[in-house]
């Protein structure tokens, strides 16, 4: 018995911050490409532990952009600045690449292709917060049903 419960409590642990977690797709529908304003896009947003950055093919904080034509490079605050990564830095480049937001704390991104960050603009920073996402809060409508919630009971 005490196994079983063990069991049920691991599995939760490990379900449970991924059913609550946001996953973001960079750029929405425009994806990971120069000329957009990254700075406003993030600014209307929370990121939380445990989210992730993602291209549009993954339910997780990804990047979007076509294979061969944009990278992803994780930076620092004077890369992002200067639109310089640091010696080694090995870009993303699947045109899918999905990041796990792990730790809080600034998270700094840009594209490595020559000119796309500077001229383009193509780069993100963003604010990682402790804990999980909040839930969002219901959009109020006049006339309607009440919302149904379902939870599951063991």
């Amino acid at each position: 018995m005490a196994s079983t419960q063990f069991f049920i409590f691991a599995i939760l642990a490990v379900l449970v911050p991924s059913i609550f977690a946001t996953d973001f797709v960079v750029g929405d529908d425009k994806g990971w490409t120069t000329g957009f304003d990254y700075e406003t896009w993030a600014a209307g947003k929370e990121f939380h532990v445990g989210d992730q950055l993602e291209e549009i093919n993954f339910l997780v904080q990804f990047f979007k952009y076509q294979k061969g034509n944009n990278n992803v490079l994780n930076v620092n605050g004077t890369g992002f600045q200067q639109c310089v990564a640091p010696a080694g830095t090995v870009p993303l480049t699947s045109g899918n690449d999905v990041i796990p937001l792990a730790a809080s704390g600034r998270k700094w991104y840009i594209c490595g292709v020559p000119t796309r960050c500077a001229n383009g603009k193509q780069k993100l920073a963003i604010t990682v917060l402790d804990g999980l996402s909040p839930a969002p809060s219901p959009k109020p409508s006049r006339g309607s049903v009440a919302p149904v919630h379902y939870w599951w009971n063991y």
